[in-house]
């Protein structure tokens, strides 16, 4: 076991005390769970040429991918309306509706003014209503808006669809010609734009808290060196130059450190960089191969993989010094830590006894008990959105490497829209406004 993380330890960094709980504490999600119907309309359009994309297919994939809503087909829907004089709330009901939006769109001097309104179909009132203006290039943005906007008036949950995604591609040339190229995308794929192309892997890029900065391992200099480039202008500035292993950066809450893994002292540890000084300091020192951080929300505790107790398990310490403390139990393998926004959901790889399959799996930390979200079976490199509501990770469908997302609550599951190549090492953004 100790081979199967060092190997983990050289994919992500060099190259691409209690008893065992019962394994009655496993849940399998098979996303049966009944979500709650919404209908969304297409949007009437008042004039003007044919826009690019449909308004209302996005936000409908939008509360879907959140696992709370199912969106009705519009071939089920038996009016048409745009405002509100227009729903006739026995349509919606016969069709199972629970909720309903409709809007209108009104191009005006090279923008678009949008309308839009949401109703509660049992109760027949007017739950929401906005408007928003945009270009025909910012038409995904004010979807992604709308959606947002209602997802919070019906959960009380900041909605997640505004931000953004990393990504690395690899295309294979040839035997000695693979181009690396990272991304940035919607959270759901599209929009992709190049940050960085290499002909050297680029590994674990992360979103800094401010969304205007990203950290991440390139081997240009054939070796591993951990980079920070700013997003808006390209400009980059490399944060370390260690021998040997320097990997899987992780920024504090507050965007002021960096913790990542070294081996300049002959073991792989964690340590924690103060950007303004660039002085760092060790936090872990033990035998066992330490990697994975991840900060939690009080900047001073750092969850970490580590092998320290014969098999990769997660562990939680302060950057400040003293014991590590164990966190999982559950399974032979958990590794690649992440915590949802309230910190309740940690978010990992995990194996369970008896199986060879690597899955995405999240542990209710009061309870101690582990749910499998997905149904694949070499998942690598969770991310968790900034509202805790949807994961996106790494996984192979045949043959090549995609990025999936699935809610936490288990009731989807569906491939994202990438380039070309393998896709790997998803990093999800922080709130963007």
């Amino acid at each position: 076991m100790i081979n199967i993380l060092r190997g983990l330890l050289i994919v992500l960094c060099c190259a691409a005390g209690m008893a065992a709980a019962d394994e009655k504490n496993i849940m399998v999600t098979t996303g049966t769970d009944r979500a709650t119907p919404i209908a969304v309309v297409p949007f009437g359009l008042q004039g003007g040429s044919v826009l690019p994309e449909d308004m209302a297919d996005i936000i409908s994939n939008d509360l879907r991918n959140s696992g709370y809503y199912s969106p009705l087909a519009k071939a089920s829907m038996i009016s048409l309306p745009t405002q509100a004089s227009e729903v006739i709330y026995r349509d919606w009901k016969a069709i199972g509706a629970q909720y309903l939006m409709v809007g209108s769109i009104v191009p005006s001097g090279g923008r678009l003014q949008i309308n839009y309104a949401l109703f509660n179909v049992a109760t027949e009132q007017q739950v929401m209503t906005g408007n928003v203006s945009g270009t025909n290039d910012q038409l995904r943005d004010m979807a992604h808006y709308i959606a947002d906007q209602a997802f919070e008036k019906l959960t009380g949950i900041k909605g997640a669809f505004s931000t953004r995604m990393l990504y690395v591609t690899a295309e294979r040339f040839s035997v000695n010609n693979t181009r690396f190229t990272l991304q940035r995308s919607d959270y759901d794929g599209a929009r992709a734009v190049t940050l960085l192309q290499s002909r050297e892997p680029i590994l674990s890029p992360r979103f800094a808290p401010d969304g205007k900065r990203i950290a991440y391992v390139s081997f240009e200099q054939k070796r591993p060196r951990i980079f920070i480039q700013h997003i808006d202008t390209g400009r980059r500035e490399q944060i370390t130059n260690f021998e040997g292993i320097n990997g899987a950066p992780a920024w504090s809450p507050d965007g002021t450190k960096l913790a990542f893994v070294l081996s300049k002292d002959g073991n792989p540890e964690i340590y924690v960089m103060t950007l303004a000084t660039r002085q760092i300091s060790r936090v872990t020192n033990d035998p066992a191969i330490d990697t994975e951080p991840f900060f939690g929300k009080d900047g001073t505790t750092l969850y970490f993989t580590s092998d320290r107790g014969g098999k990769p398990q997660i562990y939680k310490t302060s950057i400040n010094g003293g014991s590590a403390e164990r966190v999982t139990f559950i399974g032979n393998y958990n590794a690649n830590p992440k915590l949802s926004a309230d910190e309740k959901t940690l978010v990992m790889i995990h194996r369970q006894d008896g199986f060879t399959n690597f899955k995405v799996a999240v542990q209710d930390l009061q309870r101690g008990s582990v749910k499998i979200l997905t149904d694949s079976n070499l998942d690598e490199s969770p991310t968790v959105a900034p509202n805790g509501t949807m994961v996106i990770y790494a996984t192979r469908q045949q043959g090549r490497g995609v990025l999936m997302l699935v809610s936490i609550n288990g009731r989807v599951r569906l491939p994202l829209p990438t380039a070309q190549g393998e896709v790997r090492e998803p990093s999800w953004s922080p709130y963007l406004n």
